[in-house]
């Protein structure tokens, strides 16, 4: 497949975007990456002509074909190019269980991440709980194990690992350590990002709380 093209649509922010990029550099797949404008709701015409249903990023486009949703594009990755290590477990259970985790990081672990920079006072402090709480139900999936996958790095680390590049905006506005909550996730995140794959491509932690100081700021929270 040397001579496919393939063009993937992202925010460098999101914890969605950052999935698909992850899968395509662990399966050394040669792409187009192009940075769609979200802060001012300005989509390309392409993202709108590749995403009319939902209008939203990431978007891996195969030799003009798009393939929409993070977890449905990295599955895609997986089976497209398999002459490199497998993101999904071979087993039949396992893959369902990682299927199953994922689905929890998003539906249990997605709102309170996002109201860490959105909200304040009880509202903040009640997300909070709920952020240390999924976070420690996932260190109890994690056990000793290197990665999600055991001694592979694979489906569920890259599920979870985009919400690693917002720790320091969870901490900052949070008040709290993540570190001292949840010790085993924290070292996780930093075996992750010895990798290459993840380094070049999750954003500086600081970047990151740059961005939502911006957000707080247009949403009227300072």
């Amino acid at each position: 497949m040397a001579n496919d093209e393939v063009i993937l649509l992202g925010f460098w922010a999101s914890v969605f975007g950052i999935r698909p990029r992850i899968a395509l550099e662990e399966k050394e797949v040669k792409y187009e990456y192009r940075e769609e404008e979200l802060v001012g709701y300005v989509k390309s015409p392409l993202l709108l002509q590749m995403n009319p249903i939902h209008k939203k990023i990431p978007v891996l486009i195969h030799n003009g074909k798009p393939i929409c949703e993070s977890f449905i594009g990295v599955e895609y990755i997986d089976e497209v190019w398999k002459d490199k290590a497998p993101l999904l477990p071979s087993d039949p259970y396992d893959r369902a269980q990682a299927r199953f985790w994922a689905d929890y990081i998003d539906k249990k672990l997605y709102d309170p991440a996002k109201k860490m920079h959105t909200t304040k006072g009880d509202e903040l402090e009640a997300a909070k709980k709920d952020l240390i709480e999924v976070l420690k139900v996932l260190e109890g999936v994690l056990g000793d194990e290197t990665y999600f996958g055991g001694d592979n790095f694979g489906y569920l680390d890259i599920a979870l690992i985009g919400f690693y590049g917002w720790f320091l905006t969870y901490e900052t506005y949070g008040n709290f350590s993540i570190e001292a909550e949840c010790p085993k996730i924290v070292a996780w995140g930093k075996r992750c990002m010895q990798r290459d794959t993840v380094a070049k491509t999750l954003p500086d932690q600081q970047k990151v709380l740059e961005f939502a100081k911006l957000v707080r700021q247009m949403i009227g929270l300072e």
